[in-house]
């Protein structure tokens, strides 16, 4: 017999629907949320036949379970452990340990993609190319190459994943894998999956008004309360406000905060785990402890959301050679404009010391300091007819 004790996401329900492949009758699964895997491994080592050959998947346990691990290992060599996370990298040095954070071409892994390569390379399931494919949308997703690679059939697998039961869902991707030779959708999950990315859109669009920023420890972070869509929501968030060094997405029904970022020198991994959390260096998550609700709630629940850019103006646009007008809830002005080979800031007519290699250089500066915000095209000619006037008085 075998046990799988895994992640209760897309790419942990993936390693559970290759395991009923492989095993069948023969594998009880069970999924969890990352504080439910202790008690699932203590429950295993107390009740379960020793014979029985426990997978965790894409899970991680805590120190103490590691060791008992180590214990039943020597005594019966039937653990075995995949994950993808760089935060469980240690769990190497056990021999029942195998993480891998990216492949030998550079390619980075889910623990779905490493438990297929595990049981076809065990000769325990055989490979098609519909699971190859699956396997693909998966990893593709979990990683969120499938935005890089323009791969909507990644995202609308895991939108699926959200909109029926795990049990619906595996059946139907086991029924699926079985009788094609692709993988796809039928006719009526892809109206359900359109209807889907309407209702996203909405949502996203409404929690744009709602983000606040703040400074959190050495980075400037964006905070929205959210109970949804947070993989979704976190890229948009951070495309859209590209000053940010990360987004924290904060579910109090859950007491949980998902961080996601995207930016290369960012590791959102290392922040949740100063939490006591963990997961990838670009989206990773931690309880709502008591340290963090001080910082990420009590202190930024009072602050003003972010106010959006104009987004309909003729003349005053970024990158303008006639220079671009900003302006925060001071009331002070911020004039971005070209210098020669660099772009300066006139802050309340006098120009500041730094001077930026670039327009993106200079917005972020004051996006990040003081919060300013691109002014629609009226308030922009208004300063242009005021700094009029007042040339003419000197003269």
């Amino acid at each position: 017999m075998y046990k799988l004790l895994s992640h209760n996401d897309l790419d942990g329900v993936g390693c559970g629907i290759l395991a009923k492949l492989a095993f069948g009758q023969e594998v009880t699964v069970r999924y969890n949320s990352v504080s439910s895997l202790n008690r699932e491994i203590e429950f295993f080592l107390e009740n379960d036949d020793p014979d029985t050959f426990l997978f965790i998947t894409d899970l991680s346990p805590n120190e103490v379970n590691e060791k008992r691990l180590q214990e039943h290992f020597k005594e019966f060599s039937n653990v075995q452990l995949i994950d993808h996370h760089k935060t469980a990298s240690h769990l190497n040095d056990f021999e029942w340990g195998t993480v891998l954070v990216e492949d030998e071409e550079g390619k980075l892994t889910s623990a779905t993609s490493l438990f297929y390569q595990f049981l076809v390379a065990n000769e325990l399931l055989a490979p098609t190319e519909a699971l190859s494919e699956f396997v693909e949308l998966v990893r593709q997703y979990d990683t969120w190459e499938w935005e890089k690679n323009e791969n909507q059939a990644a995202h609308s697998l895991n939108s699926l994943f959200y909109l029926v039961s795990i049990d619906e869902f595996e059946e139907k991707m086991i029924e699926r894998l079985q009788a094609n030779e692709h993988f796809d959708f039928d006719e009526f999950e892809k109206k359900l999956l359109s209807m889907e990315e309407d209702k996203i859109e909405r949502y996203i669009r409404r929690k744009k008004r709602e983000i606040v920023q703040a400074k959190v420890g050495d980075y400037i972070a964006g905070v929205v309360y959210a109970e949804s869509y947070h993989s979704e929501l976190g890229n948009e968030l951070g495309k859209e406000h590209p000053h940010l060094d990360y987004i924290a997405i904060l579910n109090m029904g859950g007491k949980r905060i998902s961080l996601r970022t995207i930016h290369d020198h960012v590791d959102v991994s290392e922040i949740a785990g100063s939490y006591g959390g963990g997961g990838h260096q670009k989206a990773s998550g931690c309880t709502l402890s008591d340290e963090a609700y001080k910082q990420f709630v009590l202190e930024t629940f009072p602050l003003e959301p972010i106010q959006e850019d104009a987004n309909r103006n003729r003349y005053n646009l970024k990158e303008s050679t006639f220079g671009a007008l900003y302006q925060n809830r001071r009331d002070e002005t911020f004039l971005i404009v070209p210098k020669k080979e660099e772009w300066i800031i006139i802050q309340n007519n006098e120009k500041i010391k730094q001077t930026f290699s670039n327009f993106a250089d200079g917005e972020r500066y004051l996006k990040r300091n003081h919060e300013a915000w691109l002014v629609r095209d009226e308030v922009f000619v208004q300063y242009l007819m005021n700094e009029v006037r007042k040339a003419s008085k000197r003269e």
